[in-house]
């Protein structure tokens, strides 16, 4: 049975699924959705046009849907998606989108977010991704399926972090993170590959291999990169892993792409 605590606020028109708990001290506003099992524990604010997806938990102090921090927003009726079993732990913050972006910001599917992550207006955060305490990111930045954030980390408005990449903690992300790709520092530099990432979503030995080969063609070979480019797609064709990162590269981008970082004249790799 669905459960509102005595203290929480709840707009006439807001729409409560099936098993759905509010807990003390909630707010929920009229346009918002709550999907069947979903938790706000206590002291939640859901606001705006915004879907709470099934099973999500929303921890104490934490706001979903209010309006952006942008001086260009005029009070569209954009939106927020929460995906289903997702965690959004204590006071993390996730505006709505905005008119001049794309007018939603998306939490997908199993994820977790950690105390304290500000996720900006017009974010795109895939499915089963892991940001950790005290993250912030600026409006527009996408972010692929398996990711991890590391905490403290910073992301630069309209980056893009590819699938199953790895950000670690206490990084500034100016530019594009390569799928797979672990980055680290500030500035952030290309490091290497997320290789425990890989190992736990049960990647083939020899697919990492092949990938790690490609990666190092790419970033840690002197010469022209467009031509790595062009090398690699033609010598590791047909491996889903390495065409993956070749569509990120190719992508449009508007922060372009984290490269190694240049020691004495040549690019090293820590972690790959």
């Amino acid at each position: 049975m669905t459960a509102i605590h005595p203290t929480a606020i709840i707009a006439e028109h807001a729409r409560i699924g099936a098993g759905v708990s509010i807990g003390p001290w909630c707010s929920v506003g009229p346009d918002v959705v709550i999907e069947d099992g979903a938790r706000l524990i206590s002291h939640v604010v859901v606001d705006g046009h915004t879907r709470i997806g099934a099973g999500a938990e929303l921890f104490p102090f934490c706001t979903v849907g209010l309006a952006p921090q942008d001086l260009k927003y005029n009070g569209e009726p954009t939106r927020c998606e929460i995906g289903a079993r997702t965690q959004i732990r204590e006071h993390c913050s996730i505006h709505r989108g905005t008119a001049t972006g794309s007018g939603v910001t998306v939490v997908g599917d199993d994820c977790l977010l950690m105390a304290v992550v500000h996720v900006a207006h017009d974010c795109v955060i895939g499915d089963r991704v892991v940001i950790a305490n005290n993250v912030v990111m600026g409006g527009h930045c996408e972010i692929g399926d398996f990711a991890v954030i590391g905490g403290s980390a910073a992301l630069h408005q309209f980056v893009r972090v590819g699938r199953g990449a790895m950000v670690g903690g206490v990084s500034g992300v100016e530019a594009d993170v390569i799928p797979f790709g672990s980055v680290l520092g500030n500035r952030a530099r290309l490091a290497g590959l997320n290789l425990i990432g890989l190992k736990r979503r049960g990647v083939a030995r020899a697919d990492m291999h092949l990938l790690r080969q490609a990666v190092r063609l790419l970033f840690w070979t002197p010469g022209v990169f467009a031509d790595h480019v062009e090398q690699v797609r033609v010598r590791f064709a047909g491996n889903a892993l390495v065409e993956e990162v070749l569509a990120f590269v190719d992508h449009d981008s508007k922060r372009g792409l984290i490269r190694a970082q240049q020691r004495g004249g040549a690019a090293t790799e820590e972690a790959a």
